[in-house]
C-alpha cells in the first residue's frame, strides 16, 4: 500500500475516496472481523458489527486527524461497535453479565461457522470469565498479534497496565483450563 498520508488524502478526496476505501475494506477487512468476532462470538453478529463499523469509518473520515495510524482508528472503532452491540443485546434481553456469557456461549454451540473443538470451546469459555478489560487485552495480544503499544493506542491505556491485564489474563486461563 501506498504512503499512508498519501492514501489517508485519497481516502479524504472525492473523486478517489471510494476507490481508495474498497482498497481499505479489502486490506483490513479479515483483520477486524475476526477482532470483533472474538468479542460478539457469532458469525451473523461479526457479520452485522463489522458493516457498522465500515460505515463509521466511511463517514469519520473526513474527521480522522491521523493522530494515530488508521488501522488503530480503526481497530478502536470496531472494538467499541463489538462492545455496543454486547451491551445492547444485554439490555434488550434483560439480563446481567453472566447471563450475558451463558448466552454467549449457548450461541456459540449453535453457531454453523463456529469450527472449533472442544478445547476452543473450553478457552472461550476461560476468556468469558474474564473481567471485560483482561479478555480484551488478551484477545488483541493473543489472537490478533498486536503489540503491547498498538493496544494501548487503541484502548486508550497505559501500556504498563496492558501488560499487567495480560499477565493476570494469562494466569487466570491457564488455572481454568488445568481445573
Amino acid at each position: 500500500m501506498i504512503a499512508e498520508a498519501t492514501f489517508i488524502e485519497e481516502l479524504k478526496h472525492p473523486t478517489t475516496r471510494d476507490r481508495a476505501f474498497s482498497v481499505l475494506i479489502d486490506k483490513y477487512q479479515k483483520r477486524l472481523y475476526w477482532h470483533i468476532r472474538k468479542i460478539v462470538m457469532i458469525h451473523e453478529d461479526a457479520d452485522d458489527v463489522l458493516q457498522n463499523t465500515f460505515i463509521k469509518v466511511y463517514k469519520g473520515l473526513t474527521n480522522f486527524k491521523q493522530e494515530s495510524n488508521i488501522h488503530t482508528w480503526m481497530y478502536r472503532i470496531a472494538h467499541n461497535e463489538a462492545i455496543t452491540f454486547i451491551r445492547k443485546r444485554q439490555k434488550r434481553l434483560q439480563i446481567n453479565s453472566e447471563e450475558m456469557n451463558t448466552q454467549i456461549l449457548t450461541d456459540l454451540r449453535a453457531d454453523v461457522y463456529f469450527n472449533g473443538d472442544e478445547i476452543e470451546y473450553k478457552l472461550q469459555q476461560a476468556l468469558l470469565e474474564l473481567p471485560e478489560k483482561q479478555r480484551t487485552v488478551f484477545q488483541m495480544k493473543y489472537y490478533d498479534d498486536l503489540k503491547f503499544k498498538e493496544i494501548s493506542e487503541i484502548l486508550a491505556t497505559s501500556e504498563g497496565a496492558l501488560k499487567a491485564s495480560f499477565h493476570h489474563a494469562t494466569k487466570k486461563i491457564q488455572t481454568y483450563l488445568t481445573q
